[in-house]
């Protein structure tokens, strides 16, 4: 979500306690409203729209026929999947993710690269291996991401055929139309309609609560289902149909990686407080008001629609496909902000980063990543061409994340927070239960459509830790002959070479030696400038590295100076930028005098590097088309002079 080739040597954010909240987290009472306001469109948008097609898709048919994955509607099947609705809002997204994961935050900023980030003592091989399930498990969310917005913005589509058949054959243009424009407007920036996320969701969310209301009113006896029994009956009468059917009741739930992923705009405490007072009873009431149709009327294909009056059905699909709007629009700016942290943690290559706010540096827009999205969005809504399709393939990787998630926070709590194990194993008892079955049961699915998720999220992890392996092998090439820069700065003061005026920005990824690109301009130019810097970007493991620990200035004699900048996994660093800050410790660079020298290596897999040949070839091809260093560091292309090398992997 670069890094070039420390991040597994770099010092991890070790702390004894959970961490201090952000300060967004505690924030005065007049701040708490707008906060709340706001999270309910950015962070509740995806768990807040499955009301269109979670309980739907426990009753589906297919041909007439009670599909797979789904039950008869009946008095106890109907009460039974309530409550495994209830309890599972309640335990998972409550208890698990607002009680306990959100207390795993790197300085405010929550996700699996945050979660990663807080693991201290890298080389450990416990810890190295809970870093790579991490990996996959933040891989997994490409998948959920390319899901997403097509099964939601389907959804809600599908709304109008439900008001009439003649409608049937334009649903699926429709949504592809505005899924087309969601995609090609992202690199606008979300700022301006960012501000209305939240008040359209907090319509959203009072609209369905008052047609469930109004739905319950009529049948007041699906309140029962609040009773653990009728879940618990569910399993004892069918145990196998019953664990099928929670391959449909996770959709009421999908949104909670999602939910601590973006804890960083808002903070714990405006997420809390929106879930208890709006969310959670919103989506209760409409949950319990469909169930109640469905114990009134039978079984109708789309329950949520069916409880809205007839009067307002078309406001209804126009306010649903908004909400569903709002929700993939979340999704995407995660996947944005998932690559950028990827990126500067070292586990992906240099991506264009297009910041879209001048006051909002976490609005950001990648249009690698957003072509990426918006292709296989786009061909999966052709492909799949209903909502109750999709769902097949949703779940596998969103199931598979919360599993990861459960084990990365009991390894962070038993050795970052210091937690005996009596006290952190029984919480990783109690996530995994309901973690796993839910995950088991998405993989009886693989066939019908999950293999999607899977596909697209090993793909995601075998580039990210093919181009980190690949790194780590540059790396050790060329720290292998790196030569001191004592060294050099004695055999310059014997041989003293041609100085020409000018300032020389050497990029380096070490921050003791002489970086190679020096070497090689010495060798064939012959000639150095007056002054000359040799600048390394240091990843940090947190989101952002105060102002006043950002930079170092070394003077080093004979006109060199060594300048160390330390970035976090939520900010791109900027060259110039720098170089205008160095001027604080007395180094002046002065624009119209200044080159940057780069290097630029040709990779060859013919060499000794244990990597095996298909993750060479993969490095080779990603090297070649990763986004220039003059590029993704903000430099002036005139003043750039790149020397290349050949490196045998």
């Amino acid at each position: 979500m670069s890094a070039r080739m420390s991040e597994a040597s770099a010092p991890a954010a070790r702390q004894d306690s959970p961490p201090p909240p952000n300060p967004a987290s505690t924030p005065g009472h007049g701040k708490l409203l707008p906060l709340a306001i706001g999270a309910l469109g950015i962070v509740y948008g995806d768990i807040g729209t499955s009301p269109l097609y979670a309980i739907k898709e426990c009753f589906a048919k297919v041909n007439g026929e009670v599909a797979p994955h789904s039950m008869a509607v009946s008095h106890d099947s109907v009460l039974g999947i309530l409550s495994l609705v209830f309890w599972s809002l309640t335990l998972v997204v409550a208890v698990k993710y607002l009680a306990f994961i959100t207390r795993a935050h790197n300085k405010g900023e929550g996700g699996m690269f945050a979660l990663l980030a807080l693991l201290p003592d890298r080389q450990r091989k416990s810890t190295a291996v809970a870093v790579m399930v991490g990996l996959f498990g933040a891989s997994l969310l490409y998948g959920e991401g390319v899901i997403t917005p097509g099964i939601s913005v389907l959804s809600a589509i599908e709304g109008l055929g439900v008001a009439t058949d003649a409608m049937d054959g334009f649903i699926v243009p429709i949504a592809f139309v505005i899924l087309l424009g969601l995609f090609l407007v992202q690199s606008r920036g979300t700022g301006g309609i960012g501000r209305v996320f939240g008040p359209i969701m907090l319509v959203w969310f009072v609209v369905i609560s008052a047609v469930g209301v109004n739905s319950i009113i009529s049948y007041p006896q699906v309140l029962e289902a609040v009773n653990p029994y009728w879940g618990a009956q569910l399993f004892i009468s069918n145990p196998w149909h019953a664990f099928v059917v929670l391959g449909s009741v996770v959709l009421c739930i999908t949104g909670g990686e999602a939910l601590y992923a973006d804890m960083g705009h808002f903070g714990a405490r405006p997420i809390r407080a929106s879930w208890f007072v709006m969310v959670f009873p919103a989506l209760l009431l409409n949950y319990f008001g469909q169930g109640a149709f469905l114990l009134a009327h039978g079984w109708v294909e789309n329950p949520f629609y069916e409880i809205v009056p007839r009067v307002l059905l078309y406001p209804m699909v126009a306010l649903a496909t908004a909400a569903t709007v709002i929700a993939s629009q979340a999704l995407i700016s995660g996947a944005f902000s998932l690559t950028r942290q990827a990126v500067q943690l070292g586990f992906m290559p240099r991506v264009t980063i297009v910041h879209t706010s001048a006051e909002n540096a976490g609005q950001i827009y990648v249009p690698e990543v957003n072509t990426a999205l918006m292709v296989a969005c786009l061909a999966l809504v052709v492909v799949f061409q209903k909502s109750s399709a999709l769902t097949a393939a949703y779940g596998i990787a969103v199931t598979g994340a919360m599993t990861i998630t459960s084990l990365v926070f009991f390894f962070v709590a038993t050795r970052s927070w210091k937690w005996p194990v009596w006290k952190a194993a029984p919480l990783l008892v109690l996530f995994l239960a309901l973690d796993i079955p839910f995950f088991l049961a998405n993989t009886l699915k693989f066939f019908q459509g999950g293999w999607v998720p899977t596909v697209i999220g090993v793909s995601m992890f075998a580039l990210m830790t093919t181009w980190k392996r690949g790194r780590a092998e540059l790396a050790s090439r060329f720290n292998q002959s790196l030569m001191p820069l004592s060294a050099l700065l004695e055999d310059l003061e014997a041989t003293k070479p041609f100085r020409v005026r000018g300032t020389a920005v050497f990029m380096s990824g070490n921050t003791d030696g002489t970086p190679p690109v020096l070497l090689h301009h010495l060798k064939h130019n012959q000639v150095l400038h007056r002054q000359v810097v040799l600048l390394s970007i240091v990843p940090r493991d947190v989101p952002t590295v105060p102002k006043e620990e950002q930079i170092e200035v070394k003077e080093m004699g004979n006109g060199f100076f060594r300048v160390i900048w330390s970035s976090g996994f939520m900010e791109t660093p900027n060259v110039p930028q720098i170089l205008l800050r160095a001027r604080e410790s007395d180094l002046v660079c002065e624009p119209s005098t200044t080159s940057y020298f780069l290097g630029r290596e040709t990779l060859l897999t013919s060499g000794k590097s244990p990597m095996m040949l298909w993750r060479k070839l993969l490095f080779a091809f990603v090297s070649r088309n990763a986004l220039s260093a003059t590029s993704y560091f903000g430099l002036p292309p005139g003043r750039v002079v790149e020397l290349g090398m050949q490196v045998d992997l």
